[in-house]
């Protein structure tokens, strides 16, 4: 981690993931504050997206770290060579040494050029606007995606998030993510105040 670096432990992903040939993205609570550029509140840890299409990628490229996946709320074993398809999308890994030892990715949908909400195959999104990158070339999920997802059961840092975005999101992901939540949440409070 660089001295002083509020964004470290994102960082310290980025230098992770420096050769890893596929599309990832910084996701949650970290995507938020990069959009935002600044570290708005404590993060439990670092989200990483990556497309389902790609885990025996990553799986082949952190050789050598343990995995855990996470089936109804419960963690087990992610075995060598097994294919984890849906409702399973998180996945945690964990090595003895490095400097970063942890890890939690997030398997995200993709059809063809399209990214797919997990929740609802009805939603979708052009990958080139699924993802953006900081000026420093970090990539990170779209912060109107990451707020649908924090939609769903709304903790109070989710309802934080959301307050200091909505008024940064501009008109197109306003209506994009309005009328997402319109589609899967009908009458989610988040609706009027986009």
């Amino acid at each position: 981690m660089r001295p002083a670096d509020a964004f470290g432990p994102v960082h310290d992903i980025v230098t992770l993931l420096s050769d890893f040939r596929r599309p990832w993205f910084i996701a949650g609570g970290w995507a938020i504050d990069l959009f935002l550029r600044r570290v708005t509140r404590d993060h439990d840890d670092v989200d990483v997206a990556i497309f389902r299409r790609d885990q025996r990628d990553i799986r082949a490229y952190l050789k050598g770290w343990s995995f855990d996946k996470v089936v109804e709320g419960r963690r087990e074993p992610w075995r060598e060579g097994e294919w984890m398809n849906l409702p399973v999308h998180e996945v945690h890994g964990r090595r003895a040494e490095g400097a970063s030892r942890e890890i939690e990715l997030l398997l995200d949908e993709a059809a063809d050029e399209e990214w797919v909400f997990r929740r609802d195959a009805r939603i979708t999104r052009p990958l080139s606007k699924a993802g953006l990158r900081t000026h420093d070339g970090v990539p990170y999920l779209a912060p109107e995606i990451v707020l649908l997802f924090k939609a769903k059961n709304p903790k109070d840092k989710d309802l934080a998030d959301f307050e200091r975005t909505r008024p940064r999101l501009g008109f197109r992901r306003v209506l994009w993510l309005r009328s997402a939540l319109e589609t899967c949440h009908p009458g989610h409070p988040w609706i009027a105040r986009l």
